[in-house]
């Protein structure tokens, strides 16, 4: 049985700010972005991306499911959903930091977190950083 809820009214107080000639989703997310041009300027970071999209989807190989965040072929496998992480910066080092920028947590926002934990948490190359 499925039950749909109508009538609800948005719950987030951010506000859409401009910054640098880009739309970001709220001040938070702007004054980030921010951030990360003083820390290119100061050369400690290379440099950044912003809404970089992963594109969760389960594949079949022989007889089990495999979590994947790549381009999909194939009848039997399955597209989940598409996740745009606020921002991914590339270190110095050539390490690479996902960065969640959040005001309020979700329930989705944490089910599609997990899965970027389950695909890169035990990868030596990223870091995963949820800024509040």
């Amino acid at each position: 049985m499925v039950y749909v809820q109508r009538g609800r009214y948005s719950f987030s107080a951010a506000k859409r700010t401009d910054y640098n000639g880009a739309v970001y989703d709220s001040k938070l997310e702007a004054g980030y972005a921010q951030e990360l041009d003083l820390r290119i300027r100061a050369k400690d970071l290379k440099s950044w991306e912003r809404q970089v999209a992963f594109r969760f989807a389960l594949v079949r190989e022989g007889d089990k499911w495999v979590l994947t965040d790549g381009e999909i072929a194939g009848k039997q496998n399955m597209r989940l959903w598409t996740y745009y992480l606020d921002f991914v910066e590339h270190n110095n080092d050539g390490t690479r930091t996902f960065t969640e920028v959040k005001g309020r947590e979700t329930t989705m926002w944490r089910m599609k977190w997990r899965m970027l934990e389950a695909l890169y948490g035990d990868d030596p190359e990223v870091n995963l950083l949820v800024v509040k």
